[in-house]
């Protein structure tokens, strides 16, 4: 195989001359969105899981640090293969190329009935929580705010490429500017970190690692912008080591503002950290600024899941026939239309779901881990796969000290989806029986396109 006729598979995927993604998105475009995806409910909801499993203010920091490192090394990979073969259907189209399209079908029939729109919800209700804090709508505010939170953010992402990444440009400025505030506060607030106290826990640093890299979850979805990155070759690579290195650079002063402001044993009591610094200084104001701060940052989370999933759709929809009403690019808006409407209408389907439990964040959790660990194992094994399956291919960026690079990544992706399974509850056999219904609808695909 040749290096010229390999050019062609990099072309972003695309319908007999019809409308296709353009590359519009500039490098602080993608910082955005991985920094508006990843910075969402996590960061306030995880650090007191961390702190009661740590043991000590030095351990705490280690794990955030060493959560950002995990990050990278998974970056540095999904960085290979994105800028080896960019495309709108991001890890689809590696998964495709590496296993066939039966395990692609199933990846993309889980984002689009799980992980992707599962997240959408989970995020929703995030923001229903707290924006019901500030404005209470009745008995089911928390679903109400979650419903029309996604219908408006879908409507905006159809409207156009512009509006949708302007509202994320600011709505991750805000929730940046929002955070450095907290940790203002919090390393200036007279704290009892400095007393010395003893070990929350038997530390069990296993499972504070599940919670750290829950809070840096999302920062693959770059990959199923890249058919859309100016400058793809550098930008791509660049947009996901600042986009961590901004994450990272964030959790570690957050984490610190936690300890200073409240100390380890009172970080590791608390159900909600930053409302209890933020009361500690400024009492009830302060804690509906925390309020008004995690609606802002799940928004930005949320317009940004949005955003990155109905690319998924969109490439289902150019490979598999019964679902070609979503493969439709268009053009003037730079949207992928019927993609975001199948996404939102599931999404809202989810919220309906979680109201019915009453337990909306917790379910979607328990729905959406397993599978998406899965997916983010065979993501990584798809390079192992991919080097050794088309050597000779072009590639713009390789993975430093590959295989070591890759294996650990898998070997970080093995052990979180064996934590996922192991603590997640009836909602993970619901998420895995979803993704088990596309094994027939793909078969039934295939006989349709063979009569």
């Amino acid at each position: 195989m040749s290096r010229d006729t390999d050019y062609s598979l990099l072309e972003p995927v695309q319908s007999n001359g019809k409308a296709a993604p353009m590359p519009l998105l500039t490098l602080s475009d993608a910082v955005a969105l991985i920094v508006g995806i990843v910075i969402g409910a996590g960061i306030f909801e995880t650090p007191s899981l961390v702190a009661s499993q740590a043991g000590s203010d030095i351990a705490v920091m280690l794990l955030w640090l060493a959560g950002g490192l995990v990050s990278i090394i998974g970056a540095l990979c999904y960085a290979e293969l994105a800028t080896t073969y960019p495309n709108v259907g991001g890890a689809y189209y590696y998964l495709k190329r590496a296993f066939g399209q039966r395990i692609a079908f199933l990846f993309a029939w889980a984002r689009l009935t799980v992980v992707q729109t599962g997240s959408i919800a989970l995020l929703a209700f995030v923001f229903g929580d707290y924006a019901s804090e500030i404005l209470r709508l009745g008995t089911f505010s928390s679903s109400i705010y979650a419903a029309v939170v996604i219908s408006l953010l879908t409507v905006l992402n159809i409207v156009g490429l512009k509006q949708g990444k302007l509202t994320q440009n600011l709505l991750t400025a805000a929730k940046v500017l929002g955070l450095l505030l907290v940790v203002i506060f919090g390393l200036i607030a007279s704290g009892n970190s400095s007393v010395p106290v003893e070990s929350t826990s038997s530390g069990n640093w296993g499972l504070a690692m599940v919670f750290v890299l829950l809070s840096y979850g999302g920062w693959n979805e770059a990959a199923y912008i890249s058919a859309e990155i100016q400058d793809r070759q550098r930008n791509i690579v660049r947009s996901l080591v600042w986009g961590i290195g901004i994450i990272t650079a964030i959790y570690l002063l957050i984490n610190l503002a936690y300890l200073r402001g409240l100390g380890l044993a009172n970080m590791a009591k608390s159900s909600a950290v930053a409302a209890d610094l933020l009361r500690t200084i400024w009492g009830t104001p302060g804690a509906l600024f925390i309020s008004f701060l995690i609606a802002i940052c799940t928004l930005g989370a949320t317009n940004a899941t949005i955003f990155t999933g109905a690319r998924t759709n969109y490439a289902l929809g150019q490979d598999f026939a019964l679902f070609n009403f979503m493969g439709r690019w268009q053009q003037a808006p730079s949207s992928p239309t019927t993609a975001l409407i199948v996404q939102g209408a599931i999404a809202l389907a989810l919220v309906l779901l979680g109201t019915f439990t009453r337990k909306g964040f917790e379910t979607m959790v328990d729905y959406t881990a397993p599978v998406f660990w899965f997916f983010f194992l065979l993501s990584g094994i798809s390079l192992l796969i991919l080097r050794q399956k088309e050597p000779h291919i072009l590639r713009p960026f390789r993975v430093p000290f590959y295989p070591i690079t890759p294996l650990l990544f898998c070997t970080v992706c093995g052990y979180l989806l064996y934590s996922s399974i192991n603590y997640t509850n009836v909602g993970a056999v619901v998420g895995v029986l979803v993704v088990a219904a596309g094994i027939p609808i793909y078969f039934w695909n295939h006989h349709r396109r063979r009569a």
